[in-house]
Formats: structure tokens, sequence, C-alpha cells
């Protein structure tokens, strides 16, 4: 996971108030998914070729358009 890019800790303590309470069924890691967006930005990728390190990459781009309509 070395050339991952993944927030800190500190990174997410201020930034998440943002993100809603889980219900239901145990969601992928917000520090997680959000990696994985920056990453795919950052890199120019499809969705699709995110590394699977950040999770499905579905949940990605679903909270990436979900994120994105919140402002």
């Amino acid at each position: 996971m070395s050339d991952l890019l993944m927030l800190t800790p500190e990174q997410m303590r201020r930034i998440e108030s943002y993100f809603p309470l889980s219900h239901g069924v145990p969601r992928v890691d917000d520090r997680r998914v959000l990696s994985g967006i920056l990453f795919v930005i950052r890199n120019g990728l499809r969705w699709r070729d995110v590394p699977s390190d950040y999770g499905p990459y579905k949940t990605i781009y679903n909270r990436f358009i979900r994120w994105s309509r919140l402002g």
C-alpha cells in the first residue's frame, strides 16, 4: 500500500463531522473511500481502476456523487 494515498487520522478528524452516521449494513470506512476518491482524481483514473485497497469502486463512485451533491 506504499503508493496509495491515505488521509492521516488528523486530516480525518478535521472533516469527520461532515460524514453521516452509519445505519444498517456496515459502511466501508469513510477514510478509505475519501482517500480513494482523491487517488482517482489525482491520477486521472477511471473509477473502476481504483485499487481495491480503497474499497469497491462502485462504493467509491457512489459516495463521490452523493457527497458532491451535498456540497
